[in-house]
């Protein structure tokens, strides 16, 4: 198929990001001059900062996993969406070997969500041919992959491949101990900060976005994962700033920062103190910083 542009008209921008309802406009209208700036870039159609979604193939998300949209409101008045809580506020990483059965016997109890990390290719049904990651929003749940985001995954001599053909009980997870572990490249570091965000996305309740680019945008294979920004759209952004009241400023700045904190030195200086956990490589969020620096003058004019 040619590539095909979602353009939606200002109007269907603003109201979802807004909302007709009196309500939630009049929530809208406590932001900051600065951020409601920010925001209304959604509906700019001729931003620089916020983009439509563009179709490659039939094969992208969008054109093959139809689903209905979610605006602001639908988002904020669904009942079964989970929330933080005093009790419940802790985001929890946790690397396995196992999936979401394991990680609900390790939720903690002062946990908003615990999401898993492995380098297993995931396979939630047979029919499926693999997804980056997986979320149960009424358990507070998510598991993502590692595994095609690796640069040898594809290589005849992938190391991550299973060893056995040996039967095993539901129960029996052995054969993954000792899994294959990568190098920790920032091309691979970038394409999990995706994922992870995407899921986590999930969890506080958002659906995929099918408003503008945004990292909430459904992913059918890695090129179209490539193609998706690291960030939120501003329809999802206000989504998530509802949820955590966060100040949208200070969470910019905070995503500067933590880029900056290791962006001393080159990729193959960094990989191997990276495989330890020591630093991260960040030669690939490049693109995502200058954004992050853009939105920043916008909200500090």
């Amino acid at each position: 198929m040619q590539t095909k542009v979602i353009k939606h008209s200002e109007e269907v921008l603003k109201v979802a990001l807004i909302s007709k309802d009196t309500q939630l406009v009049r929530l809208y209208d406590k932001f900051e001059p600065k951020e409601k700036l920010l925001l209304n870039e959604a509906f700019q159609l001729d931003s620089l900062l916020f983009k439509p979604i563009t179709l490659h193939s039939d094969s992208d998300w969008i054109s093959s996993h139809p689903e209905p949209s979610q605006d602001f409101a639908q988002f904020y008045r669904d009942p079964c969406r989970n929330t933080p809580s005093p009790q419940k506020s802790h985001i929890y990483i946790q690397p396995i070997g196992h999936l979401l059965k394991y990680l609900k016997k390790k939720k903690p109890k002062d946990a908003f969500c615990i999401v898993g990390i492995t380098m297993i290719d995931l396979y939630p049904r047979d029919s499926w041919n693999f997804v980056f990651g997986q979320a149960s929003l009424t358990e507070g749940m998510g598991i993502f992959s590692f595994a095609r985001y690796d640069s040898h995954f594809y290589s005849v001599n992938y190391e991550g491949k299973l060893k056995t053909t040996k039967a095993l009980s539901p129960a029996d997870y052995s054969v993954f101990d000792g899994y294959y572990t990568p190098e920790v490249t920032s091309i691979l570091l970038l394409r999990s900060c995706k994922t992870l965000t995407h899921e986590i996305g999930h969890i506080f309740g958002l659906h995929h976005c099918q408003w503008l680019q945004c990292v909430m945008q459904g992913s059918n294979h890695l090129e179209e994962s490539d193609r998706r920004p690291l960030d939120l759209c501003p329809i999802c952004l206000r989504k998530l700033q509802s949820a955590l009241g966060f100040n949208i400023t200070e969470r910019y700045k905070a995503l500067k920062r933590w880029i900056e904190e290791e962006a001393n030195g080159t990729e193959a200086e960094l990989s191997n103190e990276a495989q330890q956990g020591l630093q991260k490589p960040v030669e690939a969020f490049k693109e995502s910083y200058d954004w992050i620096v853009k939105c920043l003058e916008v909200l500090q004019k």
